[in-house]
């Protein structure tokens, strides 16, 4: 992953969660503060506005430097996005900027590395796991998808395709979930039956990820 390509996909993220900004607010009323879409949309806009006052990216590989810009978005979002997503998110971005930034040429494998630190570092802020209906429930598939990929000899493309498969499948799969964590816990046994708006968001990351990379 170069530069260019990581300067493709936050634009790229950006776009489609202000498309999809109504979706996500829609599903967080009904089971949250009703803002999730509201607040990816600014985190996002900031991202973008962060990346215009940039010099144009290049294709430079060095992991110094992919790490180096996904820790300007890290603290982008922690700084703009509000609730819970601001940190967990920005959180996500400063884990995965720490394993590119110990990689010299980053190769498939620490790309699939720092999806799955990005993960980690939000279950543990968030004191989460898998199955209590949030974002976890998008990226842990995402992350077990890529490095069975990545390991059964895949490129970068087909690992990336299967993240994507596995985030959205995540995402769909909430919907008969309980929450046990976050605002949705509130409403108990009302929260099944709806699709959760983090495991949502999560999965248009994740194959907006993907579409970038297939642009090249």
């Amino acid at each position: 992953m170069n530069l260019r390509q990581v300067d493709g996909w936050l634009r790229l993220s950006a776009e489609r969660l202000h498309n999809q900004a109504p979706l996500l607010t829609q599903l967080d009323q009904a089971i949250g503060d009703g803002d999730h879409g509201i607040n990816m949309d600014r985190g996002f806009g900031a991202v973008v506005a962060m990346l215009d006052a940039q010099s144009s990216p290049n294709g430079q590989t060095s992991g110094q430097a992919v790490g180096g810009l996904l820790r300007q978005v890290g603290q982008t979002l922690i700084k703009t996005v509000g609730g819970a997503s601001g940190p967990l998110y920005g959180t996500a971005f400063l884990r995965a900027a720490a394993v590119f930034s110990r990689a010299e040429d980053p190769t498939t494998a620490d790309m699939v590395a720092a999806l799955k630190a990005a993960a980690e570092g939000v279950g543990s802020l968030g004191r989460s796991r898998t199955g209590e209906k949030t974002m976890l429930d998008a990226l842990v598939p995402a992350v077990s998808a890529a490095e069975a990929a990545s390991e059964a000899g895949e490129d970068e493309r087909v690992v990336l395709a299967s993240a994507r498969q596995a985030a959205e499948a995540g995402a769909q799969a909430t919907i008969p979930m309980l929450a046990t964590k976050g605002r949705a816990s509130y409403l108990g046994e009302r929260s099944i039956g709806h699709q959760d708006p983090g495991a949502t968001s999560a999965a248009i990351l994740v194959g907006a990820l993907a579409d970038a990379l297939f642009a090249e």
